[in-house]
């Protein structure tokens, strides 16, 4: 009998793995990592014990959290190779995501040398490539400002550091607090492309410097690494509470998307932007680059829901993380080029945690497809 096979476009609603790390309840809103509510971990731990909680199954001890803060310290700095790519990436106007896929295949020289990594284990690689995506974006970010390299500190949590080289300067340590939070907010959500990417990857038992350039790559495409730079752009030319109404009814009108609204898997509001709209909330005042904007925002929100469920009943297009990153990303000084890399900072300690687990399950994702061409065609060349 001929194999039979269900065709499922996208894959859509096929179970590719099992695995313990993160779970996306989009009816309740709710996001899992590793046992906890989103809203358990973020702003109450650090970025580092979170990806511990991924890497190895538990929240570290002080012991513990004490010996991965001092090795990733110390893999922050990166290679001569990599700072050679940065460099010609930022001469050729390459832009940061872009650079740091360029510049995170660099980064597999490492692997053999026993003076750069501690030991050959797949923890190590993983705090190594967390440790340095933060310091070739911030090289990036500098050099693109036509601004020397300001070399890595370890004694700067992660966060503080990035912030210290990108502005020169002692980090905020409420804007620190801030990234750090959005951090842990993205590092991990489901089967989505980028991680199904690495997984697919490693699960021809390649390397995790491998599956991690491979999931910059995915993560790259404007429909998964999405769009918080152009929720800016958004509440910049709405420009006053007055014209909000106006303004989007006339985008959907026009047929254009809402930014900042609506995701594949959530029907309420995105628990990300649950607790990125606190950390914004507490970056007011001086610390936050546009108060009158994020004022703004806050009354934007509630239009734009009243106006899509009027427009589109039944949608149920609620925030997104993408809302409230952007607020939190500018308010820290980035542009918005460099938010889709920020995002992948935060990310990479998922997509390692996902190797580790597809390397130990050790099985090949080789999924079928179905033809749909011509058969039997001849070829006639008299």
């Amino acid at each position: 009998m001929p194999e039979t096979t269900t065709f499922q476009r996208g894959l859509e609603g096929v179970v590719a793995a099992q695995t313990r790390l993160s779970h996306v309840d989009g009816l309740a809103g709710e996001l899992t990592i590793g046992g906890y509510e989103l809203k358990e971990l973020a702003g109450k731990v650090a970025f580092g014990e979170a990806a511990h909680l991924l890497w190895k199954g538990h929240l570290p001890n002080a012991e513990e959290l004490a010996v991965q803060r001092k090795t990733m310290a110390k893999y922050r700095a990166i290679p001569e190779t990599t700072m050679t790519v940065v460099k010609a990436a930022a001469a050729a106007k390459a832009s940061p995501i872009d650079t740091l896929r360029m510049a995170a295949a660099t980064l597999a020289i490492d692997l053999s040398n026993p003076d750069a990594i501690d030991h050959d284990t797949e923890v190590d690689r993983a705090m190594m490539l967390t440790a340095r995506f933060p310091t070739i974006i911030a090289a990036h970010t500098r050099l693109m400002a036509g601004q020397p390299v300001i070399p890595p500190r370890e004694d700067l949590t992660l966060a503080g550091n990035f912030l210290y080289m990108v502005h020169g300067r002692e980090p905020d340590p409420i804007a620190a607090k801030a990234l750090d939070t959005y951090w842990v907010t993205v590092m991990d959500h489901g089967m989505n492309a980028s991680t199904f990417t690495a997984r697919v990857i490693a699960s021809t038992r390649s390397d995790m410097v491998s599956a991690v350039t491979g999931a910059i790559g995915a993560l790259k495409g404007p429909l998964h690494g999405g769009a918080p730079g152009p929720v800016l752009d958004m509440l910049v030319d709405i420009g006053s509470l007055d014209n909000a109404e106006k303004w989007l009814k006339n985008e959907i009108a026009q047929g254009r998307r809402i930014m900042g609204f609506g995701h594949r898997v959530y029907k309420v509001r995105d628990p990300r932007a649950e607790v990125l709209s606190a950390a914004a909330e507490e970056m007011t005042g001086a610390r936050l680059e546009n108060r009158k904007l994020f004022d703004l925002a806050l009354e934007v929100e509630k239009i734009a829901i009243r106006v899509l469920d009027e427009a589109k009943p039944g949608r149920n297009l609620r925030t997104n993380v993408e809302f409230y990153t952007a607020l939190v990303l500018q308010g820290i000084g980035l542009q918005p080029k460099t938010f889709v890399a920020m995002f992948a900072c935060g990310r990479v300690a998922g997509w390692c945690a996902h190797v580790i687990e597809q390397h130990a399950e050790d099985h090949l994702i080789r999924p079928k497809s179905e033809y749909i061409g011509q058969k039997g065609l001849k070829v006639d060349r008299k």
